[in-house]
């Protein structure tokens, strides 16, 4: 693929402006999606029927990127700014600020006795065989993990709080010159007064944000109840900076505000990320998975495993009869995030990950990332350490011809002698054989990794099918699932951007939860329902149309005793012998088993979705596919001339056999022998093997 066919929307120049036969209808919506990535900004832009992408690298300031992609997007779709009519966001500020433990300076204010929390943690160990093993540090020092003097139980309020008390730990905290604070009272999820007389105290005294467990996080297990808290307000400050500067340069652009993606999988308005900043971490990974469910309605396929690779990393999660799978039993860098999170698995091994040589002499593959600045050594801007990309082009995966975003031209020596260098010091045979080694290490590592989502969990990976995407997920895709004995790869048509995609098809959504902790037995009915239907109101009142949104109501149960709950759905009323039977159902389904002991109705959640709708996006690839031949080598097979097409002019019904490659301008899709691919009415490549694995496949 040649540099003058940089976007995603069906090729070249001609589509990518407005001409007097494209013109749009009055009414026609223009939606835009874009998505930050360690090394890559993504955009997709949803205009008349047409799909438009482009990608720019990451900016330190994550906002100059953004609008960078956008101007990028409107200029080759031949549309102002100003004539957008949705823009939705993802980013990676909050879970940036956890890594790199740069959030704000944060202190946290408890009941008396309580103030190491943060610090005992759990019983669990991070290894535990490792006498030597070290849990994370604390997000707040202890020097900054303020007491008060009062006494809240699950039947109320026994000590109130002392308002000069409080007034005066606010004098404290202004001389700590403290950014954020987080309030975190023993049993306050069960009776909030004393800690809503704190908070609003301090946020009356103080200039600062001030995150209350209660309104983060309502549920009992007092270590992820503080921590999911500590964590909001960490991160809070440099949301609001950060969504504050978008919203204006967004306003200035002539932009509407932006929507931003959340961990759940649905996008909030701006404001409410802003003041529950904690619900956007993760909140990129999630939009891929979303758009990786958005775009193989018409694969025929029930069970998804989606394989995000990006330039720093690869993320994995499921998506089983339709449906994403979420959990709220998160862990960001070892601190417990308890809000519901799209159930996303995370591992440094992205195009941009560093390989090296450990001190046994073992070759390894990140999780250190050359980044967007310098970047793998064949981008050609100052990075000299071999990576997965300078892998890829060693391959032959990658050509010199090929346009990185539709305009990063590559240079193959520089890759090569990066490469060679690792095979000095690693013992191998020249660059080839380093770059073989390369990627079986980060294949490796991914593969474990869809494992821990699917084995570990009692699912045969053999029944689901294998969704690629991201800049680098596609070259790989196929070397995982032979390993996992896979027999389909999906590869949707703007795999490259995909979580950008996922934006556009996201769903807006809001969640809510109580701790109760009642004997299902012993349960009034009435009580519950009186709970529910404050959920219901807080969660509707958050929409942006509550006679639009769908309400869902759950209930998180277990069996007296265990430690442990299944979360399951509760229809409009609450019936005791509805929950038991699908509390049975669910544990039968998750442990193998169920017993008719007593059931515990530990915390009830509800959620308020307002529907999106995915863009009809029109794909009438031309014909003209083959640009091509390549000469690459396939692992376990060796060199091959490999047919080359551009993948945006491969017609709806058209088939490919590998080995061939397949180049967009944002990601590449590796064809082995003995691999084959159908292209569906909307661009999706769907991609067989044959029924039994290749001789040498890893």
């Amino acid at each position: 693929m040649t540099g003058d066919e940089p976007s995603a929307d069906g090729g070249g120049d001609d589509e990518r402006r407005t001409g007097d036969d494209e013109t749009r209808s009055e009414g026609d919506e223009t939606r835009i999606g874009v998505d930050v990535g360690g090394t890559f900004t993504d955009v997709a832009l949803s205009v008349d029927d047409r799909l438009v992408t482009a990608k720019v690298p990451t900016t330190d300031d994550q906002h100059v990127g953004v609008l960078e992609g956008i101007h990028k997007a409107c200029d080759r779709a031949g549309v102002a700014p100003g004539a957008i009519d949705g823009f939705a966001h993802a980013m990676t500020v909050s879970v940036n600020a956890l890594l790199e433990r740069d959030g704000a300076r944060t202190a946290l204010v408890t009941t008396e006795g309580f103030r190491d929390v943060l610090e005992i943690g759990r019983q669990n160990r991070p290894a535990l065989y490792d006498l030597a093993a070290e849990k994370p540090e604390p997000l707040i020092p202890r020097g900054r993990r303020f007491e008060v003097d009062e006494r809240t139980t699950t039947d109320g309020v026994e000590r109130p709080v002392d308002a000069d008390e409080i007034r005066d730990l606010a004098a404290t905290l202004r001389d700590r010159d403290v950014e954020a604070v987080a309030v975190c009272l023993l049993f306050a999820y069960a009776d909030p007064e004393n800690e809503r007389a704190v908070a609003e105290t301090l946020r009356e005294e103080l200039e600062v944000p001030v995150s209350a467990s209660h309104e983060v996080l309502a549920e009992f297990r007092e270590f992820e109840r503080t921590s999911t808290t500590a964590v909001d307000a960490y991160v809070r400050p440099a949301i609001d900076r950060y969504v504050g500067r978008l919203a204006e340069a967004a306003d200035d652009a002539g932009l509407p505000a932006p929507w931003i993606m959340q961990a759940n999988g649905g996008i909030a308005d701006s404001e409410t990320a802003r003041e529950r900043a904690v619900t956007t971490t993760l909140s990129g990974p999630a939009a891929g998975v979303v758009g990786a469910a958005a775009t193989v309605d018409d694969a025929d396929v029930s069970g998804l495993i989606t394989f995000d690779m990006g330039g720093t990393s690869s993320d994995v999660s499921l998506v089983r009869d339709g449906h994403v799978e979420r959990t709220t039993d998160a862990e960001v860098d070892g601190l417990p995030i308890r809000t519901p999170m799209v159930d996303v698995h995370t591992v440094g091994a992205g195009g941009g990950s560093i390989a090296w040589v450990d001190p046994g002499g073992a070759l390894r593959v990140g999780p250190r990332s050359a980044g967007a600045e310098p970047g793998p050594a064949c981008y050609g801007r100052g990075g000299t350490e071999p990576t997965v990309t300078d892998a890829a082009v060693v391959l032959g995966y990658i050509g010199p011809e090929t346009a990185l975003g539709g305009e990063l031209t590559l240079e193959v020596d520089a890759a090569r002698e990066a490469l060679e260098r690792l095979a000095d010091e690693a013992g191998l045979e020249g660059a080839l054989e380093a770059a073989r080694g390369v990627y079986r290490v980060a294949n490796a590592t991914m593969t474990r990794t869809i494992r821990g989502v699917t084995v570990e969990r009692g699912h045969d990976p053999r029944e689901f099918a294998l969704v690629a995407f991201g800049g680098a997920g596609p070259m790989h895709a196929t070397e995982l699932a032979e390993s996992l004995s896979v027999d389909r790869v999906v590869v949707p048509r703007p795999s490259g951007v995909l979580s950008a995609y996922g934006l556009l098809a996201a769903d807006e959504s809001y969640d809510a939860a109580r701790t109760v902790g009642v004997d299902l037995a012993a349960a009034d009915p009435d009580g519950l329902e009186d709970s529910y239907d404050e959920l219901v109101s807080a969660v509707l009142a958050d929409t942006s149309d509550a006679d639009a949104a769908r309400v869902e109501r759950a209930a998180d149960c277990r069996y007296d005793g265990q430690s442990f709950e299944l979360t399951v759905p509760v229809g409009d009323e609450f019936d005791e012998e509805t929950v038991a039977t699908r509390f049975r159902e669910a544990h039968e389904r998750a442990y193998g088993y169920a017993m008719d002991e007593a059931i515990e109705v530990v915390t009830l959640r509800a959620t308020a979705t307002v529907p999106g709708s995915e863009p009809a996006v029109r794909h009438d690839g031309r014909g003209d596919d083959i640009v091509g031949t390549r000469n690459a080598h396939f692992l376990g097979v060796g060199p091959r001339t490999a047919t080359v097409f551009d993948r945006d002019r491969l017609a709806p019904g058209a088939t490919v056999s590998g080995p061939a490659i397949l180049e967009q301008a944002e990601s590449t899709t590796v064809v082995p022998p003995a691999w084959s691919g159908d292209v569906l009415a909307d661009g999706t490549l769907v991609l067989s093997r044959e029924r039994e694995p290749r001789e040498g496949a890893p």
